[in-house]
């Protein structure tokens, strides 16, 4: 299987987010934390080595103190998705910024941009920032926009409009804007968002690749996911293991159980493919492509 990305390959198996039932419990893991039959979802950092091991797979393994626990009303295709985007989601919102979160919601709502909002990680950062009391502006094509206010956004742009960072400015009125959370992270979404927010020391940006932020004084992070793990992450990203970053992961999961288990998180639309994991390698090459549009790609394993 060929990724196109920095990942080696041989002998290692893909795949990053997965759902299904606990099979087996490690020996350290507390019988009152986790049971074998419970249904849960979560991701993994697949690609990297043999010993981490990926999802695309009919079994994997995962730490019991980052699995998002599944109702019973949620089928398991869906709850795929609760996953590396999910836990991005919340990571770009609170890892490095003290906003208001869905257990503290905000008393005084100002506003927030979520560039890219029809991204999967865009379309829970939605969810998550309006649960939290937050004036929600995102961006996204006009196929997508009655799908993001359903979701919770205030209002929604065409970010191919040549008026959208006017628009966007001439929203918030008064309310000035200084948080923007990029779902695209590439030099032209950064320029554009950075546009929109003030160009101030109280202005932050957080980013899901690692890119510049070509202002003075605009703060912003590169939040990478699978720091959350608590493993060090070997290759291009390197990183050591953060054990403050496996504390938030905890965090991020039981408060993502518990939005599921409240029904008040919606999952990404999925498209389940046939055969498989026997395609995967053709669905890879369909979305780097950029054919797949505000959905997840879901393969089904014979024990789903």
């Amino acid at each position: 299987m060929k990724l196109k990305r920095d990942w080696p390959v041989d002998s290692v198996i893909a795949g990053h987010d997965f759902a299904g039932v606990i099979q087996q419990l490690g020996l350290d893991v507390p019988s009152e934390s986790r049971q074998i039959g419970q249904r849960v979802a979560g991701f993994l950092n697949g690609c990297t080595s043999p010993e981490n091991g990926g999802t695309f797979a009919e079994y994997c393994v995962a730490d019991a103190m980052l699995l998002v626990d599944i109702p019973d009303d949620m089928s398991f295709e869906s709850a795929s998705t609760l996953g590396l985007a999910a836990f991005t989601a919340c990571q770009v919102l609170w890892q490095f910024q003290k906003l208001p979160t869905p257990v503290d919601v905000a008393k005084d709502p100002f506003p927030i941009l979520v560039w890219g909002g029809a991204s999967a990680v865009g379309q829970f950062v939605i969810q998550l920032a309006k649960q939290s009391g937050l004036q929600v502006i995102t961006t996204a094509s006009p196929q997508n926009h009655e799908l993001l206010r359903k979701l919770g956004a205030d209002t929604v742009f065409d970010y191919r409009d040549p008026k959208v960072i006017s628009n966007i400015k001439t929203f918030c009125g008064d309310k000035q804007l200084h948080v923007a959370i990029d779902c695209v992270s590439v030099d032209e979404s950064v320029s554009l968002v950075t546009q929109c927010i003030e160009d101030c020391e109280d202005s932050y940006i957080a980013l899901v690749l690692p890119v510049k932020v070509k202002k003075k004084y605009i703060r912003s992070d590169f939040t990478d996911a699978y720091t959350l793990l608590g493993k060090p992450i070997e290759g291009k990203y390197a990183y050591p293991a953060i054990p403050e970053h496996f504390e938030f992961g905890k965090w991020c999961a039981a408060l993502l159980s518990r939005l599921a288990k409240n029904n008040t998180l919606s999952v990404t639309p999925i498209r389940v493919v046939p055969n498989g994991l026997a395609d995967a390698q053709y669905w890879i090459d369909y979305q780097e492509e950029g054919k797949l549009r505000a959905q997840k790609i879901v393969y089904c394993t014979s024990s789903s």
